[in-house]
């Protein structure tokens, strides 16, 4: 029990830690009180959905049999 929410306290901390710094109420960029670079504030971009094709070329689900990623 006692190791479980050890183990959710460090998630928890690790999220927080990674999270990107906040604009305040007046669109600044802050990161602990201090004004930072606003490249710094703005969210990553999602990664790229994977596709994949078959051996015939035509789209199937990635991690079915004889499906292949393709680049794009």
């Amino acid at each position: 029990m006692l190791r479980a929410l050890t183990l959710a306290a460090a998630l928890v901390f690790a999220a927080n830690a990674s999270a990107a710094p906040a604009l305040d109420a007046a669109g600044k960029c802050r990161d602990g009180g201090k004004f930072v670079a606003a490249e710094k504030c703005k969210a990553p971009k999602p990664a790229a959905k994977q596709v994949c094709k078959d051996a015939k070329g035509k789209f199937a689900k990635c991690g079915s049999p004889g499906a292949k990623p393709v680049k794009g």
